[in-house]
C-alpha cells in the first residue's frame, strides 16, 4: 500500500474522503509505527479546542478509516487502538515523505563529501516524489500538522539548493536561470537561491544582470533586514566583479572618521532574535520629535552588554556621524563613572575644528546642567548613537541623554531604571533551550555536543539559561580539548559546586552575581541594606518560588514593608517576580543566596528564618484540611502562632488549586523540618496534607510526605506524632487498597490513641477499620465498627463527623444486601454536607447514593445524583475520581438501557484514565466498553436475522 502526503492526502492515489478523514490520516502518518495520543488527533481535527462530541465522533473516523485500509491479505488492521492512542503501521517505503527523507538524508552525506554526481542523483529522486505543497487539502488546524508540512517545505527547498550546487559544480548551468529567477522572486530573503542564479547568469555571459541581482538583494536585506548580503553572495559577488572582462570601478572619496568607539561584537552571537528586532525598532530612525532611548535590563550575566553592542554594530550605518560607548561602572569594581566627566569627554570625541557648541577649542563650563546642554547642542542635527553600558542609577543617564533629533541612546542596567524619562525597556530573560543549545555548539563545537547528548543536556541545565555561565562552561571546554563533556557535567552536577565550577581565566559567575549584591549591602542607603538582609534569608529557601505572605514570614517583616523589600530584590535583578505578588530566584542565583545565606548570616538567625517560614505552611496547610476534608480527625495545633497570619481560603477551589501549586514547596518543608529534628512541624505537615489526598492520593506524593514525616517522629520519639502517621499511613494504603498495611498502620495507630486516651481519635480509627472491613467483604465487623465510632462521636459531642460514619455505615448496609438501610444513611449524611457546604464531601456521600440507587433499578434518580457529582467534581478539578463517578454512571446508562450515553460516559472516563494514568481504571473502561460493543454487534445480528 502506498501512502502519500507530498501534495495532496492520498492512499494508493486515490483521495481520502473528508477534510477530518485526510487530517486524521496526515496525523497518524506524520508518527508512522507509533503512538498518537487522541489529544492529538481530535486537535489535527478540529483545532486546540475540540467539540464536546470530538471522543465520539474521533471513534466513528477511526473505524472508517479502518474499513479503507482494510485488505485481503493482511489480517488484522493496519491502525490499532494501543493504551497510549492509536498507531499506523507502515512498512519500509510506502510512505512518499518517509522515502524523500532517505533521499534527502544521502544527498546531505554527498554534499558534505563534495560527491557532485551522487547529490544530483539523490536531489533528483527525492524531488520527484514531490507533488505539490505537502498536505495540500489538509486544513491546518494544529500546530504539530503545521510544524511538519512546514518541515517537509522547507527540507524540499534544501534539496533545491543541494542539486543547484550540484548542476553548478558540474558545469551544467545552461538552462538554470529561469528556474532561479522564479525562485528567488518566490524567496526574495532565501539567499543561496539568489547565490545560484547570479553564478548561472554570470557563467552564462550575462554579468550585468547578475550584478543587478545582487544590489536587488542588497536592497531587500537592508531594508527589510538591516543586514548585509551573507559571505557566501559576498563572494559570489567578488568572482563576478574579478572577471576579466570587467573593469575596476572608480575609487571613492574617504569620507572624514566619525567616532566608533563600540567594543568588539561578539564574533558567536546567538540566539535574542525578538530582543534584537525590539531594540533595533526603538533606536532605528522614526520620529524625529523624541529621543529614541532603549533601556535594557536583567540580572548579571544574561548577556545585556553583549546584546547592546551587537545592536549597535547592526545600526552604525543609520549612525553615520558616529557611535558613543562609555562603561559607567554602575555596578562591579572601581567608583562609578560621574556624569560630568563623561559630558565632557563626549563633547571632546564629537569636536570638529573648534566648532561652537563641540567643545573642540572653546572652554567647558564647570556646571553639569550646561555641560549637558552643550551636548544636546552638539547631538543636534546629527545622527549618533550613545552605549550607557552598565548604569547605577538614573541620576548617571539623564544628563546624558540627547534632545530632540535623529540621535539615539541604548542603555543597560542590572537595575530597571523606572524614573528615567521617555524610555522603552527591554528585560532580558535566560535563553530558550534551543538558543542554549545554539550557544554551546557555537562555543565548543558542534561534533563535540552531538557526540554527548545527554551530557550536553545536563551542561545545560546547570548554566540556567545564562550566556555568561555557558561561555564560560565553553571556554574550560575548549581550553581542555581532551574533556569529554561528561567531565564538566559531573562538576557541574555537584551539590553547591556550580558557581565554582562556572569560573574561568578571569571571568566567574559568582563574581558578576557578588557586584549587584554587594552594592546593596555596602550601600549608604538604609533601605537598600535591609533589601540585602531579605536577600540572605532568601537564601534559606532557594529552590521553591514564595508568595508574598509566607516570604514576609522568611524575613521577619509585616507583608507590606516585605513587600518593599523584595520589590528593591526584583529592581536590581536579584529576584524574579513571574507575577505579581510571587517571588523566585533564578537558579544560579538562588544558589548565591544560599551561599551568602550560609556564610554571612548567624546559625541562630537562620534556625529562626526557616521555623518561621515552616509554622506559617503548617497553619495554612491545616486550614485547607478543615476545609477540604472536615469530617477527618481535627489535627491538634501548635503550641506557636505563625509571625504572620495563614492564608484563608474562600472556596474548597481555592484550598485544593493552591495545595497542587504549593505541594513541592511542602514537601520541601518537611524535608527541612526532619532535617532540623522539628517533628511537631514535619508529622503536621504531613498530616494535614490529608484534604490534598481526598482528590490526589492516586499521585502518590502523599504517601512519600507521611513517610519522611514517620522517619522525623520515630527517630526523636515523638508519641503523639506517632499516633497521627500511623493514622494517616492507614488511610493513605486503605485509598489505594493496599488491606494489609491498612490494617497494620490503623492497628497501631488504636492502640497509641487508647493509651493516650485520645477518644477524637479512637472515633477516626473505628471509623476507618469500619470502611477497610466492608471492602474486604466482613460487613457484619463493619457495621460494628461503624456503630462503636458513631457512639464515641456522640459520646465526645463531635457531631461535625457524624455524616462521615453514616457513609461508611451506608457502604456496610449496601455489601450485606440491605440497600434500603444505605440509602437511609447516605441521604442523612448527604443532607448533613449540603447544609455545611462542604462540596468535596457532597459529592463523594452522591457517589455513593447513585451507586445504591442503581442496584434497586432506580436509575432516573441514580443518574441525577450521578450527574451532580460529575459536576461538583468538574468544578475542583478532580479528575481522578471523575473518572470513578463516570465508570458507574456509564454502567448505570448501561443497565437502564441507554447504550449512545454508556458510550459517551464511557469515553470520557477512558480519556481521564489514560491522561492521568489510573491503569487499573482504563481496564474496567474498556471491559465495560467491550461489553457494550458486543451488545450492540448480538443486537445487530438479531436485527438482521428478523429482516431475513
Amino acid at each position: 500500500m502506498r501512502f502519500e502526503l507530498l501534495g495532496a492526502v492520498t492512499v494508493e492515489g486515490g483521495g481520502v474522503g473528508s477534510a477530518k478523514a485526510r487530517a486524521l490520516l496526515a496525523a497518524l502518518l506524520s508518527s508512522p509505527g507509533r503512538a498518537v495520543r487522541p489529544e492529538a488527533l481530535k486537535a489535527a481535527m478540529w483545532g486546540e479546542e475540540p467539540p464536546p462530541t470530538a471522543t465520539a465522533s474521533l471513534h466513528n473516523h477511526v473505524a472508517r478509516l479502518r474499513r479503507l485500509l482494510a485488505e485481503d491479505d493482511r489480517p488484522g488492521s493496519r491502525l490499532r487502538a494501543v493504551p497510549q492512542g492509536y498507531v499506523l503501521d507502515v512498512a519500509v517505503g510506502e510512505l512518499d515523505a518517509e522515502v524523500f527523507v532517505r533521499h534527502h538524508a544521502a544527498a546531505r552525506a554527498a554534499h558534505r563529501d563534495g560527491d557532485w554526481p551522487a547529490v544530483l542523483a539523490e536531489c533528483r529522486a527525492a524531488l520527484a516524489l514531490w507533488r505539490g505543497d505537502p498536505l495540500a487539502d489538509v486544513p491546518a488546524l494544529s500546530d504539530p500538522l503545521r510544524a511538519y508540512a512546514a518541515h517537509l517545505a522547507e527540507a524540499r527547498l534544501q534539496t533545491l539548493e543541494w542539486r543547484f550546487d550540484a548542476e553548478l559544480a558540474l558545469g551544467r548551468h545552461q538552462g538554470m536561470a529561469a528556474e532561479l529567477a522564479a525562485l528567488t522572486a518566490a524567496h526574495p530573503l532565501r539567499e543561496p537561491f539568489h547565490r545560484q542564479w547570479m553564478l548561472a547568469l554570470h557563467r552564462t555571459h550575462r554579468q550585468a544582470e547578475a550584478l543587478a541581482a545582487f544590489h536587488d538583494l542588497r536592497r531587500t536585506l537592508v531594508d527589510e533586514l538591516g543586514v548585509e548580503p551573507g559571505p557566501s553572495v559576498q563572494a559570489a559577488y567578488r568572482e563576478i566583479l574579478a572577471a576579466p572582462e570587467d573593469e575596476a570601478a572608480p575609487q571613492e572619496a574617504q569620507p572624514s572618521t566619525p567616532p566608533a568607539q563600540l567594543p568588539a561584537d561578539t564574533g558567536d552571537f546567538t540566539g535574542r532574535t525578538d530582543e534584537l528586532a525590539a531594540l533595533l525598532g526603538v533606536i532605528r530612525p522614526c520620529d524625529p520629535d523624541a529621543p529614541r532611548v532603549a533601556v535594557v535590563t536583567g540580572m548579571g550575566g544574561i548577556g545585556k552588554t553583549a546584546l547592546a553592542v551587537h545592536a549597535a554594530h547592526r545600526a552604525r550605518r543609520d549612525f553615520p556621524d558616529g557611535v558613543l560607548y562609555a562603561d559607567l561602572r554602575g555596578f562591579g569594581a572601581g567608583d562609578a563613572r560621574r556624569p560630568r566627566d563623561l559630558l565632557a569627554r563626549f563633547l571632546g570625541d564629537l569636536a570638529d575644528g573648534g566648532a561652537p557648541g563641540t567643545g573642540g577649542a572653546l572652554p567647558l563650563p564647570d556646571d553639569p546642567d550646561d555641560l549637558s546642554a552643550l551636548l544636546r547642542q552638539a547631538l543636534h542635527g546629527r545622527r549618533v548613537l550613545l552605549v550607557l553600558d552598565n548604569a547605577g542609577d538614573a541620576a548617571q543617564v539623564v544628563p546624558l541623554l540627547p534632545g530632540r533629533g535623529d540621535s539615539a541612546v541604548i542603555v543597560t542596567s542590572r537595575r530597571t531604571l523606572a524614573d528615567l524619562p521617555g524610555a522603552v525597556r527591554l528585560p532580558l530573560e535566560p535563553l530558550g533551550a534551543e538558543e542554549q543549545h545554539r550557544l554551546l555548539v557555537a562555543v565548543c563545537g558542534q561534533q563535540r555536543v552531538a557526540a554527548e547528548p545527554a551530557a550536553a543536556a545536563g551542561v545545560l541545565a546547570a548554566c540556567g539559561g545564562l550566556p555568561l555561565a555557558l561561555r564560560i562552561a565553553g571556554a574550560r571546554l575548549a581550553a581542555r580539548p581532551n574533556w569529554p563533556l561528561t567531565a564538566l557535567a559531573e562538576r557541574l552536577d555537584g551539590a553547591g559546586d556550580r558557581l565554582h565550577a562556572l569560573s574561568a581565566g578571569g571571568l566567574a559567575v559568582q563574581d558578576t552575581f557578588a557586584m549587584s549584591y554587594l552594592a546593596m549591602r555596602d550601600s549608604p542607603q538604609a533601605a537598600e541594606r535591609e533589601a540585602a538582609r531579605a536577600f540572605r534569608l532568601l537564601g534559606l529557601w532557594p529552590g521553591h518560588p514564595l508568595d508574598l505572605v509566607p516570604a514576609a514570614a522568611l524575613i521577619g517583616r509585616d507583608p507590606a514593608p516585605a513587600e518593599d523589600l523584595l520589590e528593591a530584590l526584583v529592581d536590581t535583578h536579584l529576584l524574579q517576580t513571574p507575577r505579581a505578588g510571587h517571588y523566585s530566584f533564578h537558579d544560579l542565583l538562588g544558589e548565591y543566596a544560599a551561599t551568602r545565606a550560609a556564610e554571612e548570616v548567624p546559625p541562630r538567625v537562620r534556625e529562626n528564618g526557616l521555623r518561621r517560614l515552616l509554622v506559617w505552611y503548617t497553619v495554612t496547610v491545616a486550614g485547607t484540611a478543615a476545609l477540604l476534608a472536615p469530617e477527618g480527625h481535627p489535627i491538634p495545633p501548635l503550641h506557636e502562632q505563625p509571625a504572620v497570619p495563614p492564608l484563608e481560603f474562600d472556596s474548597e477551589e481555592a484550598a485544593l488549586r493552591w495545595c497542587v501549586k504549593e505541594l513541592p514547596a511542602i514537601k520541601e518543608a518537611i524535608r527541612l523540618a526532619a532535617a532540623r529534628r522539628w517533628p511537631d512541624v514535619a508529622w503536621r505537615l504531613a498530616a494535614g496534607l490529608f484534604g490534598y489526598a481526598q482528590a490526589y492520593w492516586w499521585t502518590g506524593e502523599w504517601d512519600l510526605c507521611l513517610q519522611e514525616a514517620m522517619a522525623c517522629v520515630e527517630e526523636t520519639g515523638d508519641v503523639q506524632g506517632r499516633a497521627w502517621m500511623h493514622s494517616r499511613l492507614g488511610v493513605a494504603h486503605g485509598m489505594a487498597d493496599r488491606v494489609d498495611p491498612c490494617l497494620e498502620h490503623l492497628g497501631v495507630a488504636r492502640r497509641y490513641f487508647e493509651a493516650a486516651g485520645d477518644l477524637q481519635g479512637q472515633a477516626a480509627i473505628l471509623n476507618n477499620l469500619s470502611g477497610l472491613h466492608h471492602a474486604l467483604g466482613d460487613h457484619d465487623l463493619a457495621l460494628e465498627y461503624g456503630r462503636q465510632s458513631l457512639d464515641l462521636h456522640y459520646a465526645v459531642g463531635d457531631a461535625d463527623r457524624v455524616a462521615t460514619v453514616l457513609g461508611n455505615l451506608g457502604d456496610a448496609h449496601l455489601g450485606a444486601g440491605d440497600p434500603a438501610a444505605a440509602i437511609a444513611c447516605y441521604r442523612r449524611a448527604l443532607g448533613m454536607w449540603r447544609e455545611r457546604g462542604l462540596l468535596t464531601s457532597t459529592a463523594r456521600s452522591l457517589t455513593s447514593l447513585g451507586e445504591a440507587l442503581r442496584t434497586v433499578g432506580r436509575y432516573d434518580e441514580a443518574v441525577a445524583a450521578l450527574e451532580e457529582t460529575v459536576a461538583i467534581l468538574d468544578r475542583l478539578g478532580d479528575r481522578g475520581t471523575a473518572a470513578d463517578t463516570l465508570e458507574v454512571l456509564a454502567r448505570t446508562h448501561f443497565e437502564r438501557g441507554d447504550p449512545a450515553s454508556a458510550r459517551k460516559h464511557w469515553d470520557r472516563a477512558l480519556e481521564l484514565a489514560r491522561t492521568y494514568r489510573l491503569e487499573a481504571k482504563a481496564r474496567t473502561i474498556l471491559a465495560g466498553l467491550a461489553r457494550l460493543d458486543a451488545c450492540e454487534s448480538a443486537c445487530a445480528r438479531q436485527s438482521e436475522d428478523g429482516v431475513a
